[in-house]
Order: C-alpha cells, then structure tokens, then sequence
C-alpha cells in the first residue's frame, strides 16, 4: 500500500466509524488534521509481511492513535492507542567533562552538556557532565524501540562498557501511555534483550507518565 492509500483508508474509517473502537476514541481525543488532510507521524512497514501501522498524532496529548491495516485486503484489522516512547543510553558523571564523557566512545551523543553549563531555563547550572544516545525518537512500539537501541550500543560495545562502569550508563525509558480505562498494561523484556542488556552491564530504569481522557 502506498502512503496516499493507507492515509485514505484511515480517514474513511473515521468518517464511518465502523470500529466501536473509533467511536469512543474520537468522542475523547481528536486526531491533529492540516488543511483538511490527516496528520500521519509514521507509517511503520517494519512488522510482519502484510502489516503496517501508522501512528497518528492526537491534539494536546503526548500519546499516538495507532491504525493497524493488513496491506493486502487494504482494510483495518485493530485501532488503539500506543504510548510516546524515549527509550535511550545516558551517562553522566560530577568529575569528568563533557569531551571525556564523549572520548569514551566513538558513538556520536544525541545530547550532552558540561557540569556548568547553564540550563535551559538559564538560571541553574547543571550539576554533572552528561551523555544521552536516542537513536530511534519516531513513534513506536517499546520492544522495538529497546531493540533498535541495543543495536546502536552493540556498535561499541567497548565504550558503552566503560560508560556504564565509570559514569553510571543506563537505559531510561519513558513512557506517556493514555489512560482509557485505568488498565494501562507495561512493556515486556524478552529474553535476548535481557542477555543483550546483560552482556552491556545494562540496567534499566522506566518511568511511566499516564494521561488523556477515560472512555465513557
């Protein structure tokens, strides 16, 4: 399916609303149009032959409508809600610097700073040096996230090691989930992330952010 037909297809489906589903999402969140024309943030091809997911941003929420559409009937099989995702390495430390946090690995940082350095708000200092590694900031699903991360790390495993163990590196993950129904579920860890995590020194840390409308 191209990009124009799995957008025409999600807009006929909120149109006709043929999915209870669709109904009661639309009664509490709406999605974020431009010019009349449905705003899509990602179509994710990366899933099973025959799957796609296109992940629609919803207006004055951090979270996604998530549409997923079997590519060969062209139809809407599933629609849902899927969390913003951060799922990305930082280290930090009060005595080394900013280069000497970077020298540490030939990986490129998304995001760093100097023990110093003013904030953002420019009226405190920031206390530590800082390293962040986000390589995958679009919309999508935990567990793939985590994955795409840990093969950016295994990259330099190496310099990830000696993060970990000289400037306290860990995995953070953030998660702002819509809260529906109050069962907001959690992500799952399998196991060759887990010995992935394990042959890095990893430790993982979640925080968990809930919000938007209950259905009615």
């Amino acid at each position: 399916m191209t990009d124009k037909e799995i957008k025409e297809v999600i807009e006929e489906e909120f149109r006709s609303k043929t999915f209870g589903l669709t109904e009661q999402f639309l009664e509490i969140h709406s999605p974020i149009y431009f010019e009349d024309n449905i705003n899509i943030a990602r179509i994710d091809r990366e899933e099973d032959e025959g799957l796609v997911i296109a992940y629609l941003p919803v207006s004055e929420e951090p979270f996604y409508f998530a549409v997923y559409i079997d590519t060969e009937s062209k139809q809407i099989f599933n629609i849902g809600s899927e969390s913003w995702n951060r799922v990305y390495f930082r280290a930090h430390s009060e005595i080394k610097t900013e280069d000497e946090l970077k020298s540490l690995t030939e990986l490129k940082p998304t995001k760093s700073w100097n023990k110093g350095d003013l904030r953002e708000n420019k009226k405190m200092k920031e206390k530590v040096s800082y390293i962040e590694f986000l390589p995958n900031p679009e919309p999508d699903e935990f567990e793939d996230k985590l994955k795409k991360l840990l093969d950016f790390l295994e990259k330099d495993e190496a310099g990830i090691k000696k993060l970990v163990e000289t400037a306290e590196g860990y995995i953070q993950v953030a998660m702002d989930i819509h809260n529906g129904n109050g069962m907001i579920g959690g992500p799952t860890i399998n196991k060759d992330s887990i010995s992935r995590m394990s042959n890095l020194g990893l430790e993982i840390n979640f925080d968990m952010y809930v919000g938007g409308n209950s259905f009615k």
